[in-house]
């Protein structure tokens, strides 16, 4: 039994690895490229790609290859129930990109990755824009010093094997996490991606807790994340993140509280 319950979930995690394979700039694949992507036998992708037909997940043109099915619509509209964002939120997001004239994102944790769940464009013609829904790991970036905030140390060493520097990135990554706890925002240069500097703040939810139910981030070119300018964002960033939080932000109830208050 033990046995059917590893290739049970070891089928799971092949097909949802395969369905991560499509984005907007890759749409569809042929069976010979999803094989070679997979890294699986011919077999198992066949047999992979006929149980997500099956659910609707994926779809076979008449020209032989693979595309998202329309199944999958149903799960975009039950995202977007639960993680729309709330326009007193929005309003607030705005708000920060015309005082830091820089883009604005809204990230939540999801184990040992980060996701954006809402995006307010800066202003300037050079900007960093991140997609939303589009995973990034949590080894880098202000925004995941600050979601790792109150989270156990064995998802950080996770998050610190997975990094570029190993696992003795954990003690570093730790400390980087205590500072980011103690001075109510996180800082970070070049870490993810070269020229690209961040500065996050957490968003706690309506019932408190020690740990994060988001980070909001100002994002753009580290030229312009000066000491000077650096001092201010962290100020406006903290700002935001606390009206956020008193709004409660709580995606795990489906922001019933944020919708109610928008309301009233």
């Amino acid at each position: 039994m033990a046995g059917e319950a590893e290739g049970g979930v070891r089928s799971v995690v092949r097909a949802l690895d395969l369905l991560d394979l499509y984005d907007e700039r890759n749409q569809r694949y042929t069976t010979r490229e999803l094989v070679g992507l997979t890294g699986l036998a011919k077999t198992t992708v066949l047999r992979l790609v006929g149980t997500l037909e099956q659910r609707g997940l994926l779809w076979t043109g008449p020209d032989g290859r693979v595309g998202a099915g329309p199944g999958l619509l149903r799960w975009a509209r039950l995202a977007h129930a639960i993680w729309q964002v709330p326009e007193t939120i929005r309003a607030i997001m705005r708000e920060l990109t015309v005082e830091t004239s820089e883009t604005v994102n809204l990230y939540v944790r999801a184990d040992t990755v980060r996701v954006c769940v809402a995006q307010e464009e800066g202003p300037q013609r050079l900007r960093h824009v991140v997609n939303t829904g589009e995973e990034m790991p949590l080894w880098g970036g202000a925004a995941s010093k600050v979601l790792l905030v109150g989270a156990p140390t064995s998802v950080v060493r996770r998050v610190a094997a997975a990094s570029p520097q190993g696992p003795r990135y954990a003690d570093r990554l730790l400390t980087e996490i205590a500072d980011a706890r103690t001075r109510g925002f996180a800082v970070s240069h070049g870490e993810r991606e070269h020229g690209a500097s961040g500065v996050a703040a957490p968003v706690y939810g309506a019932q408190g807790g020690p740990t994060p139910v988001a980070a909001l981030a100002v994002g753009g070119p580290t030229a312009r994340f000066t000491e000077a300018a650096v001092r201010v964002f962290g100020g406006a960033v903290s700002e935001a993140a606390e009206r956020i939080g008193r709004i409660g932000f709580d995606p795990a109830s489906g922001n019933t509280d944020s919708h109610e208050k928008e309301k009233r």
